[in-house]
């Protein structure tokens, strides 16, 4: 059963959730996991994989978008249907929705940013993986 992980920014930072899925991709990537991070739209996306070449120095996580070239990359961002096949171990949700396609996932990332309207639409999230018997672990990040 997909293992689901809620990551709660307690302090308002300035790359936010963003800049926590930077991290977890990294970390996660760093162990020798493949990465989906899905996000709202295309702007969000690209606004991700340009954070993901600048968020730390020194910092290397080969990443693509989805749909474009690089289908070998451990990294994909995307938005929408959902990553190709070869993406089923790690998904980083940065939207406010469950994803229709997260079970398919090893394990899932919930970000959750330290407004409270993100923690409004989090707590929803929470509810629908908890009535579905889904076991659930919160990280509180202090930033």
């Amino acid at each position: 059963m997909t293992r689901v992980d809620f990551y709660v920014l307690e302090n308002p930072t300035p790359a936010g959730a963003p800049g926590l899925a930077c991290r977890l991709a990294e970390k996660a990537y760093d162990e020798g996991h493949r990465i989906y991070i899905h996000v709202e739209d295309q702007q969000q996306a690209e606004a991700l994989d340009a954070l993901l070449w600048t968020f730390r120095a020194g910092s290397f996580i080969p990443h693509a978008l989805t749909g474009e070239q690089g289908d070998e990359a451990p990294v994909h961002i995307g938005f929408g249907e959902g990553p190709a096949e070869a993406h089923d171990d790690v998904l980083i949700n940065l939207t406010a929705q469950v994803p229709l396609f997260f079970s398919r996932f090893a394990r899932v990332a919930e970000l959750v940013d330290a407004d409270e309207a993100a923690r409004l639409k989090a707590r929803e999230r929470f509810r629908f993986y908890r009535e579905r018997g889904y076991t659930l672990d919160t990280h509180n990040i202090a930033g």
